[in-house]
């Protein structure tokens, strides 16, 4: 599993939740973040120089962006060039925003990257399902929660501000389309109301990820005996990585060590 940071580590606990009996690898690329305001073409580069690095040196069997300006930038490479299941967290998500919608007013926030790749707005085509559909970037934000920073007044200014397509459109469900902003939910709340349902791909990737693994009969039996491990790498700083990612993930996140690149 790979971000461009802390956010998939939301995916991370959904999976160690989901699949604890697993053996899980994620690498945040803290050096390079954040990867929203950069050309697709170069976030493909790193996804994929990320992917290969997973699958020759660790063996993965499984591997998740999970990071949606990756997986806006590369899914489909990724899954021609490796031999392993890829999957994003950009279906599952769209899938989960339009069973939580009752009005099928919906909306989607995400990196600018994301929300200029067009993926969101194909995948909630590809449904097939008639919605109204606001989508709104939201730069600034990935930054915040690198910083730790999730519910300062600034961030609040700056989420009012952002946020004002989605509440002028009374959406009813809203998707939050960079694995970042689960941590911002309580100030996008704030801004957007109670009465909008905040939904995150996290817990949807994970449950279509077991879905898979039970296909092909590659799921870790509990019967084995032993739990799965967790290991997390950063090509940044890696004492700042552990220390907020440990904050954010919780006690699996107690060491973190250096990828063979450096952003």
């Amino acid at each position: 599993m790979f971000d461009s940071g802390f956010g998939g580590l939301t995916v991370a606990r959904a999976f160690i939740d989901l699949l604890p009996d697993e053996d899980l690898v994620y690498v945040g690329d803290t050096g390079r973040y954040p990867y929203g305001p950069r050309p697709l073409h170069e976030v493909a580069g790193f996804a994929h120089e990320i992917g290969r690095y997973l699958v020759a040196e660790h063996d993965v069997k499984l591997l998740v962006v999970a990071c949606n300006t990756a997986a806006a930038a590369a899914l489909g490479s990724l899954r021609e060039e490796l031999d392993v299941p890829v999957m994003g967290v950009i279906d599952p998500g769209v899938r989960s925003l339009v069973r939580a919608s009752e009005t099928g007013r919906v909306g989607i926030v995400g990196t600018v990257g994301t929300v200029g790749s067009g993926a969101y707005q194909r995948a909630v085509a590809d449904v097939g399902v008639p919605v109204d559909l606001t989508v709104a970037a939201c730069p600034g934000f990935v930054e915040f929660v690198e910083r730790g920073e999730t519910d300062s007044d600034q961030v609040h200014v700056l989420a009012e501000r952002l946020l004002a397509p989605v509440v002028e459109a009374q959406v009813d469900a809203l998707l939050l389309g960079c694995t970042h902003y689960p941590y911002l939910a309580r100030t996008i709340t704030d801004v957007v109301g109670r009465q909008v349902v905040l939904v995150s791909s996290a817990d949807e990737t994970a449950f279509e990820a077991l879905a898979l693994l039970r296909g092909d009969g590659s799921v870790r039996p509990a019967t084995t005996g032993r739990s799965g491990s967790q290991s997390f790498l950063s090509s940044g700083d890696v004492g700042r990585f552990q220390d907020l990612g440990a904050r954010l993930l919780g006690p699996e996140l107690a060491h973190a060590a250096r990828t063979p690149w450096t952003g």
